[in-house]
């Protein structure tokens, strides 16, 4: 039995195939074999403030004064950032830093160490 993928709209495995189309029947979603492997290439990447590409575990250095939302206090230029990660949406960064705890940065305020 061809091992087909699973539904890009609903994630159902039940997905099989309908002359050059993939047919999900759980919600009625038809795609082609094409569109599949053109969609699962593309990742989006997240660059720093040079250009550099971050990976999940990177370290990096903030390049501009920050006000923290919420809070009478600002994150310094050169503040070292360790293990971040990245998540999708407007703040890509997820790390906790010292003195702060938990926050999100923008990826074009940081450089990569």
């Amino acid at each position: 039995m061809p091992d087909f993928p699973n539904c890009p709209a609903c994630d159902s495995e039940y997905t099989y195939e309908d002359g050059s189309l993939l047919v999900c029947p759980e919600c009625a979603h038809e795609w082609t074999v094409e569109a599949e492997t053109e969609n699962g290439d593309q990742k989006k990447v997240i660059k720093d403030a040079n250009g550099n590409a971050l990976n999940d575990g990177d370290t990096v250095t903030v390049i501009k004064d920050l006000k923290v939302k919420g809070s009478s206090s600002v994150l310094k230029m050169g503040t070292k950032v360790k293990s971040i990660r990245l998540v999708d949406g407007d703040h890509d960064i997820d790390c906790k830093i010292d003195g702060f705890g938990a926050m999100k940065l923008k990826s074009q305020f940081v450089k990569k160490v």
